[in-house]
């Protein structure tokens, strides 16, 4: 993927909110930005930057209907 430069003007309270947004979620600014327009592109089958993130944190073969079966019922035993 190539990349450039792009210089962008913006009010001092959009960009310091662009900046405490991108560190509370520890992401660059030029990452949110990214994922924005990303969204904005938009398409069919699009996953949400959310969702991409934190996905393949459970592995595969385990069958989380049957582990979440099993968690409700211990719980309300």
């Amino acid at each position: 993927m190539e990349t450039v430069k792009l210089t962008v003007r913006l009010p001092k309270s959009d960009l310091e909110f662009a900046k405490q947004y991108a560190q509370a979620h520890r992401i660059t600014v030029t990452e949110l930005i990214d994922r924005y327009l990303r969204s904005l592109r938009g398409g069919t089958g699009a996953i949400h930057p959310e969702v991409e993130k934190i996905s393949g944190l459970i592995p595969a073969e385990v069958d989380a209907r049957a582990e979440y079966r099993e968690h409700a019922l211990a719980k309300h035993r």
